[in-house]
Order: structure tokens, then C-alpha cells, then sequence
């Protein structure tokens, strides 16, 4: 009997749109959800039943029912915060944790450092990336990302780059280490580390010896020199500069090069002076160390030792690249956040915590660094809000619940038309 349909009919319909309440309710549930996808109840209907048979037409339907619930990856807002191992990817592609099923995805990147200086979401799972090696290049191996030593040890100085400009209009001198500031026409000084780290003042002395050649002398005052007298100079290293008619650094001669430093420091410890790239080098000699008619100035100089240090902070940058700096101002590039990508991400399983896993359907994570393939920037001290629309769940939620009193309606005069057959034999 038709009637009797109707019933099954109204069921169907109360049983898919409860359904479809569920589904908004979880929504409406994780709007503060860091990371949270909202989810979107898809319907069809029920099998029909043909008057016609297999000519088709004139159809009866079966009501309705829930058919999938597909999950929207739409970008959410980024807000900001203090955090500095908070993460918000901008874009497509998920972080990597180890969880106990294997390993787990998700957009949550609210992570922080555990005790054992490993990156660790909320639940202690840890964060996988890219490795790096001690010179702070990124590898290509993918492994939990770690802190590792946070110290460094101590550098002595190996090379000093010099760049200036030698007043070429200076008269002819020679040097003479007991009278060094009146027997040179320019000096300049610099810090140096010896191979314990200690910081050495270094002072260089240009001389003019004759024209477009000009001889350095690098010398310590004797309080940091082996068996040195204070405030007396003893001279560590010489050389000479040779110039074109141009101005032009045309060559380098390196003379003695022995850093004998007290307080424990190694003796015979080299350092190189680096005036530019010379023609004789194969460079144009214009944009190394010039000798041109004007005041002698430097204008950079820089040197690669260092003394020990521990670390002072902590910070990602747009690449995902984990950077630590210490407190004697050397940085250096920890690892890099892995991002994965998927072919359908709509297929991925959702096991709660934030985390996700792969399946048949949505293939493979395809593991990769960010920015690169498809994938999205890392945007540090950020994170993801959840994609959640309440105003759009609102709407569907009066929607979601007229529909469900449609069904129950079509329930209530099922009854009364049923009723109304069974008064049929009272009367």
C-alpha cells in the first residue's frame, strides 16, 4: 500500500537529515579547532521502484539517504602569535608526525620543543623533517627534527677580508715596529679568535714602499703575544699589496705568517688577509681593495673565527627552515619542515588529535620541501584557524532542521490517512 511507503519514505527522510545535523554539529563544534576542515553532508536517493519496469517512467521514489560526507581542504585564516615553533601552512600540503598508527598528517602545526630537544606537536608525536649538515646545508634525509648540540664550539680565525681604499697620494715610508703609528700612513684594527676562542686585537699598518706598492704589517700589542712586553707592538704576519696605474688591486704578496698568541692559544696560527679578487686572481681588481687619490677608509671587513657560545633563540622562516642563533651572534640553519601532498585529500581518513592517514583513495604523501611542487609556504609564529564558516552553518542548520520537520509532517499525515482507512470498518 502506498501508505505504508510513505512511512518508509518520511523515515528515510528523518534519518538522512539527522544525519546531516551531525554533520554541522561537528562543524559548529571544532570552529576553534586549530587546523579543523569542515565537512559538507552529500544526499542521494533511494532506489525507485518503475510502473514500467525497464522502459522507465513513472517512478515511485524511496526517500533519501546520506551518500558521503566529503570534507572541504579550503584555506582558514592565519592569525598570529608569539610562539616562534608555532606553524600555519598558506596553502596546499600538510605537516608529518610520527604517531602511534605511523605516520600522521595534519594542519594543526602547533608544535614546541620536548626535553629532549625534539619538535613535538600537542600530543608529544614528533615532527619529521629535512636534516641539516654541520655547515648548515639541507639534506635531503627526512627524520624527526631535533635540536642536537646547543653549543658551538670555538673558531680561530683563518682568513680576514679587507675592503678599502689606500690614499695613493701617501708619501714613501719605511716601518719600523717601535714607532709604528709615525712610520705608516694608515692602520685600522679588528678582532680575531684564536683557536681557544679568545677575541685578539689585531692592528694592520700600511706603509707605502713605493709607487702602486704598499706593505701590511699585522701586529698585537705584546700583552697578547708570546713572551710580548704590554704596550709594546710585536708584528705577526706582513705582506704587500701591489696596485695597477689604474688604482686597480693588481696582486697580493704574502710575506711572514705566524700568530704566536699567549694565554694558552696554539702557536703558529695562520691567518690570511684578503684584500679582493685580484686581476692577477682573475678578477677586474675595481671591486676588490682600490688605491685611488683620496682619504684611505675601510669600508668592510669581516673574518670567520668565532668564540664558543650557546644558544640564544630560535626561529623558522617562509621556507620552513629552522634557524638557531647563539649569543656570540653566529647563526646556523638547524633543518627544514617536510611538507606532504596528496592527490585527493578528500580521500585521507580522519583518526581525531588533529591527525590524519593516507589511504588507497587519496594515494601516496608525496614528501617535499615547502614552496616547491604545488606545496604551501610555512608561516612562522602563525597558525591555521579551522575553515569553519558559522554564519553559512547557521543557515544550514535552520535548513537541516525545516527539512527534518517536513519529514515528520509527512509522517503525521501518512498516520491520519491510515487512520482515516481503519475508521473505513468502524463506520
Amino acid at each position: 500500500m502506498g501508505i505504508l511507503q510513505s512511512f518508509q519514505i518520511g523515515v528515510s527522510g528523518l534519518g538522512a537529515t539527522g544525519n546531516g545535523l551531525t554533520v554541522i554539529g561537528d562543524n559548529i563544534a571544532n570552529a576553534g579547532t586549530i587546523g579543523f576542515k569542515r565537512s559538507r553532508a552529500e544526499f542521494q536517493d533511494v532506489l525507485s521502484t518503475s510502473l514500467k519496469g525497464v522502459d522507465g517512467g513513472d517512478q515511485f521514489g524511496h526517500g533519501a539517504k546520506l551518500s558521503h560526507i566529503k570534507p572541504t581542504y579550503t584555506q582558514g585564516s592565519l592569525t598570529r602569535t608569539e610562539n616562534s615553533t608555532d606553524l600555519a601552512l598558506n596553502g596546499n600540503g600538510f605537516f608529518t608526525v610520527q604517531a602511534p598508527f605511523g605516520t600522521g598528517f595534519t594542519r594543526d602545526g602547533s608544535f614546541n620543543f620536548d626535553k629532549e630537544g625534539f619538535l613535538i606537536n600537542g600530543d608529544g608525536y614528533k615532527v619529521m623533517g629535512y636534516t641539516a649538515t654541520e655547515d648548515g646545508k639541507i639534506a635531503n634525509k627526512i627524520e624527526p627534527i631535533k635540536l642536537g648540540n646547543t653549543t658551538v664550539p670555538a673558531q680561530a680565525t683563518k682568513e680576514v677580508e679587507v675592503s678599502m681604499n689606500i690614499d695613493s697620494r701617501s708619501k714613501i715610508l719605511p716601518f719600523n715596529i717601535l714607532k709604528p703609528d709615525d712610520s705608516s700612513s694608515f692602520n685600522t684594527g679588528m678582532t680575531v679568535y684564536d683557536n681557544v676562542g679568545t677575541a685578539r686585537l689585531v692592528t694592520l699598518y700600511f706603509n707605502k714602499a713605493n709607487d702602486n706598492t704598499w706593505e701590511y704589517h699585522a701586529c698585537v700589542d705584546g700583552k697578547d703575544a708570546a713572551g710580548g712586553k704590554e704596550g709594546q707592538m710585536v708584528e705577526m704576519a706582513s705582506g704587500k699589496v701591489i696596485f695597477n696605474d689604474k688604482g686597480n688591486l693588481l696582486r697580493e704578496e704574502e710575506g711572514k705568517n705566524a700568530f704566536n698568541f699567549n694565554q694558552g692559544a696554539a702557536p703558529g696560527q695562520k691567518i690570511k688577509f684578503n684584500f679582493g679578487k685580484s686581476i692577477t686572481e682573475g678578477g677586474t681588481g675595481i671591486d676588490a681593495s682600490t688605491q685611488f687619490g683620496s682619504e684611505s677608509s675601510v669600508a668592510r671587513h669581516s673574518q670567520d673565527g668565532m668564540s664558543a657560545a650557546t644558544l640564544a633563540s630560535l626561529s623558522f622562516n617562509d621556507d620552513g627552515i629552522l634557524t638557531a642563533v647563539y649569543n656570540n651572534g653566529f647563526s646556523r640553519n638547524m633543518s627544514q619542515i617536510a611538507v606532504a601532498k596528496f592527490e585527493n585529500n578528500e580521500a585521507l581518513f580522519k583518526m581525531g588529535k588533529n591527525l590524519l592517514k593516507e589511504t588507497r583513495k587519496s594515494g601516496q604523501a608525496i614528501m617535499g620541501k615547502p614552496h616547491q611542487a604545488g606545496r604551501g609556504e610555512v608561516v612562522a609564529k602563525s597558525l591555521e584557524l579551522a575553515n569553519v564558516d558559522l554564519a553559512q552553518e547557521f543557515v544550514d542548520l535552520i535548513t537541516t532542521q525545516r527539512n527534518f520537520q517536513a519529514n515528520a509532517k509527512t509522517l503525521r499525515t501518512a498516520d491520519q490517512m491510515l487512520e482515516e482507512v481503519i475508521n473505513i470498518k468502524r463506520n
